[in-house]
């Protein structure tokens, strides 16, 4: 009769060992070396039935009115899960977005979502894309709703997921979230030189690069490192000088225009303005705050990954690292409320050289499973969303 004690015994600790992990979300050892540890309340938790929920709902493209634009349109897996291709993706009916998409990688983290921060959880924050007009454009949650709960393929997920409920904004807002959660990305060959001490794993450029970011160039201020871990942002709202500020813009003869990937051309303004529409004025923070010293401003995004996920700020109009690091290295753009951080940072050819030479040991070691997870979805379902049988 020991042999069945024993038995339980190691049962109950392992049941009791299972409910005290089940307060972190789940992830691959190997891809948490550099973050900081996740927690959510029970409610929250994403049980695997809710994250495959979750990614089917972000790679379907019948959520979007005309059924043409998925959540991955604008967060492409194989680009970061952001978009590579146009400084601001194309929206609904191909209307050009205002700003850039950001990337979804880590978004766990983020506590105040988009890039002006006006809204405060994942759940939230999924509900914005679905009902613009100029992106998946639907005209109510209701209408988004009535349209799952007609689809066969979802018939009994929700329930599953959500211990009988059904598809509702709650559910779907939490199933987005909850699969947006596991898109956690660390064990870059950064956190393994700086957090798991392997000297090996970043060459001497790439060395001093980081120097520069934690010194000269004080990029730190901004994006913070921790003693144990380093998301790469403060989580805060700067002004650096880019942006369309109503009223601040200056007109320029020329513009140079991207007319597909990888081709621009420069175009006489009084040209392009007789064949488009305006573009749009954007305050950034101001806009949720209306407090005047957030004109302007807008959240630093995670260095995380940064080499995956041009084009870079908040508009999409710097293409490359290198323009970033000018950008910087001349101190931002003066305006009245320019932060006060951004100052020339006078490095020279080498530095710049080694400074972009160390973001690119940035990028996580488990990008590639988590693109290959989500096209895994994508392939399995057909034509306007129809489960493929093998």
């Amino acid at each position: 009769m020991k042999f069945p004690l024993v038995a339980l015994f190691l049962l109950a600790c392992l049941l009791s060992a299972c409910r005290r992990a089940d307060e972190k979300i789940p992830a691959a050892p190997d891809s948490m070396l550099g973050l900081p540890p996740l927690t959510q309340s029970t409610a929250n938790f994403p049980a695997p039935e809710k994250i495959a929920l979750g990614r089917k709902l972000f790679m379907d493209r019948r959520l979007s009115y005309n059924d043409t634009m998925s959540c991955a349109m604008c967060h492409v897996p194989e680009q970061g899960f952001t978009s590579n291709e146009l400084a601001t993706p194309i929206g609904f009916e191909g209307q050009s977005l205002r700003r850039n998409a950001p990337t979804l990688l880590n978004v766990a983290y983020v506590r105040q979502l988009f890039h002006d921060g006006r809204a405060a959880s994942l759940e939230s924050q999924a509900w914005g894309p679905l009902l613009a007009a100029d992106e998946m454009a639907n005209p109510s949650a209701d209408h988004v709703i009535r349209k799952i709960k007609a689809m066969a393929d979802y018939r009994g997920m929700f329930e599953t997921a959500f211990n009988g409920l059904e598809a509702s904004q709650e559910t779907i807002g939490a199933a987005l979230a909850g699969y947006e959660r596991t898109l956690l990305s660390g064990n870059s060959r950064f956190d393994r030189w700086y957090f798991g001490q392997e000297s090996a794993t970043m060459d001497s450029r790439e060395q001093a690069g980081f120097r520069i970011f934690s010194g000269k160039a004080n990029c730190i201020a901004c994006h913070g490192i921790g003693e144990k871990s380093a998301l790469f942002t403060d989580g805060r709202f700067h002004n650096t000088g880019i942006g369309r500020l109503p009223g601040t813009e200056k007109i320029a003869e020329k513009r140079s225009i991207q007319l597909v990937p990888g081709l621009r051309v420069d175009m006489d303004e009084r040209t392009l303005q007789s064949v488009s529409e305006p573009a749009p004025g954007d305050a950034g923070r101001y806009e949720v705050t209306h407090n005047a010293a957030d004109r302007g401003a807008y959240r630093t995004p995670t260095l995380r990954n940064i080499a995956l996920t041009a084009p870079y700020m908040h508009d999409g109009s710097l293409t490359s690292l290198e323009q970033v690091v000018e950008f910087y290295e001349r101190g931002g753009i003066d305006n009245p409320g320019k932060d006060s951080l951004l100052k020339p940072l006078h490095l020279s050819a080498d530095e710049k050289r080694d400074l972009v030479a160390f973001l690119g040991t940035l990028t996580g070691g488990n990008v590639k499973s988590l693109e290959i997870q989500a096209r895994t979805e994508a392939a399995a379902v057909g034509h306007r969303g129809a489960i493929r049988k093998p």
